[in-house]
């Protein structure tokens, strides 16, 4: 009875794609779209370790800029689909920014495969030690005395840090000059150097400058304040109560990728999660750690595409 089940077996055995069955047998190739020092690259470089131990293969880190980070997330949607080539990617870069683009770069929905939800971050609104403002509320005060005379910096056209920014100036009257950079880095750089008024960028990112006094923590921007800044307002307690903004970073696959390969990836950023060594880190980086499933993923794609569409429409942000 055994050899007959084992008989019985092996045409399914044989049925399943060589690459599925065996996968990885090299190493794996991970996009992301802005430049090292930014949330993106703080992520991918936390899960990488614990996922290479995991999967048994070498995880290279590859920086794909430009264009707000849609050239990585096309650059993936293209890659040959058997899971060699992934992407860790931003709600900007994946949901935000494509469709606003003509023509758009990638269907969001058709060419990329969302595989699992790797963190969240609350964005903080920073400004340098030589801002005149002490608070949020010195800050507004000392914008609208200034009409179009403070600037403020992004990682690109239509990413969150822009989109927070330009909600922002819409909800409280003001009038500011947007200066895109090509990543976080970049951005970090001008406003430690003070050439920047305001950044309202992801917590990882300024979070060591804030707690070295580099930078002054002005307020954050998801509803509730952060656990990393207790004593930091949020910006929805400090007169502008319906703001909401954060980023996430999700892991991508091409379309196509065998559902073997994603079911092994999703268990692999999961049981890396779970550990509490690293939960710890990630958590001391300023991110809520992510997890769950496919399906989770996929649906917080398509939501938050819907959500922050209808934002700049009510909004009236333009795409440079």
């Amino acid at each position: 009875m055994l050899n007959r089940r084992v008989i019985l077996a092996a045409p399914a055995l044989l049925a399943l794609p060589a690459h599925a069955q065996a996968w990885p047998t090299r190493p794996i190739n991970v996009l992301i779209g802005f430049a090292p020092g930014g949330g993106t690259d703080i992520i991918a470089r936390a899960l990488q370790p614990a996922m290479q131990e995991d999967l048994g293969q070498p995880l290279t880190i590859e920086s794909r800029l430009g264009a707000s980070g849609t050239l990585a997330a096309a650059a993936v949607g293209r890659a040959r689909p058997d899971g060699y080539t992934l992407g860790i990617t931003t709600v900007s870069a994946s949901a935000v920014v494509p469709p606003q683009m003509n023509p758009p770069p990638f269907d969001i929905y058709a060419d990329q495969l969302p595989v699992v939800l790797c963190g969240t971050v609350p964005l903080v609104a920073v400004v340098p030690q030589s801002s005149p403002a002490q608070d949020f509320a010195g800050f507004i005060a000392h914008a609208r005395a200034n009409p179009g005379r403070l600037n403020y910096s992004s990682s690109g056209v239509a990413t969150q840090q822009h989109l927070a920014a330009e909600l922002l100036s819409a909800e409280a009257g003001l009038r500011m000059v947007h200066i895109p950079f090509r990543g976080t880095g970049q951005a970090v750089t001008e406003i430690l150097a003070g050439r920047i008024d305001i950044a309202i960028d992801t917590l990882p990112t300024y979070l060591n400058h804030i707690r070295a006094g580099r930078v002054r923590a002005l307020a954050t921007t998801m509803p509730e304040r952060t656990p990393w800044l207790p004593d930091v307002p949020s910006v929805a307690e400090s007169g502008f109560p319906t703001f909401n903004a954060n980023v996430w970073y999700m892991l991508m696959a091409p379309p196509g990728t065998p559902e073997a390969v994603t079911e092994r990836l999703v268990a692999s950023v999961n049981r890396a999660l779970s550990d509490s060594t690293l939960r710890g880190r990630v958590r001391d980086a300023g991110f809520i750690p992510g997890g769950g499933t496919q399906a989770d993923a996929a649906k917080l794609l398509r939501e938050d595409a819907q959500r922050y569409s209808a934002i700049i429409r009510a909004s009236n942000i333009r795409m440079e």
